[in-house]
């Protein structure tokens, strides 16, 4: 009787909390302005461009103000939290007029939003994720017999021309055309095969599982961590969160949005 009764109870609780009013949630997935090629896609520096020019200094203020349509209460970057400091610093430098806007997106388009908006903050929840010790033992060259034929697998990988790769379209259709492009919704759930396959797949031994505890570590893992740190910034139902973040991510922090009973994802290309 009374485990019966911890259900109605626990059922009733679900119930009231998947009625509760949500938090409403944009993503803005973006190429990374400053072009740090750290991702396993690297851009050609002849396919790259200069977001200072004035011509992209334009079309980044066209994008700003397709934002502002959205009315975000709380703006989130791809920055540590140990960088939230420093973030505050230099956003206060820009907000007094004291500090020149470099490359990165989390500047060109969420500082320029936040002071329009009247925002005293940005918020940094990077993260990266966790592996366990055999992972760990590889990509830190303890076994190095291991880390070689890891790396040869990833080199020569079969896979790789299975991947999705979207051309980078910045450079011939500009920013909002490469914007509309990594956030559309069928481009972002094919991305996400991406980590099925390839190093997914890679066997120390013959039907272990090493390949898929790598992007556990590598992808799945870190993008909870950064999905956890948003849920840790306190919001309601009257707030909008808006997360601007690499558009690989999207494969991920997306699906975590529409799933949870807390958020309300929109659709990012209804304001771009």
């Amino acid at each position: 009787m009374r485990t019966i009764l911890t259900i109605l109870c626990s059922f009733v609780f679900l119930t009231i909390t998947a009625q509760a009013p949500k938090t409403v949630v944009l993503t803005l997935g973006t190429f990374h302005f400053n072009f740090p090629n750290l991702d396993v896609n690297q851009i050609n520096e002849k396919d790259q461009i200069d977001v200072l020019n004035p011509k992209y200094q334009r079309e980044i203020e066209d994008i700003v103000n397709r934002m502002m349509v959205f009315k975000p209460t709380i703006i989130v970057i791809e920055r540590k939290p140990s960088d939230q400091f420093r973030t505050d610093s230099t956003f206060s430098q820009y907000l007094n007029n004291r500090y020149q806007l470099k490359r990165r997106e989390e500047e060109q388009i969420g500082f320029r939003l936040a002071k329009r908006l009247g925002l005293k903050k940005l918020y940094c929840v990077d993260e990266w994720g966790n592996f366990n010790d055999k992972i760990n033992g590889i990509i830190n060259g303890k076994d190095s017999l291991e880390a070689i034929k890891f790396e040869a697998f990833f080199e020569n990988n079969p896979d790789s021309l299975k991947r999705f790769i979207n051309p980078p379209v910045f450079k011939k259709d500009g920013i909002l055309a490469a914007l509309r492009q990594s956030n559309d919704e069928v481009n972002i759930r094919k991305d996400l095969g991406n980590y099925l396959i390839g190093l997914f797949k890679y066997e120390s031994q013959e039907n272990d599982f090493t390949g898929v505890d790598f992007e556990t570590g590598r992808w799945f893992s870190r993008n909870l961590k950064i999905f956890r740190n948003i849920q840790r910034i306190k919001s309601s139902s009257s707030d909008k969160i808006l997360v601007i973040y690499g558009a690989g991510h999207m494969n991920l922090l997306n699906y975590f949005f529409d799933c949870s009973p807390e958020y309300s994802r929109v659709k990012t290309n209804d304001f771009l």
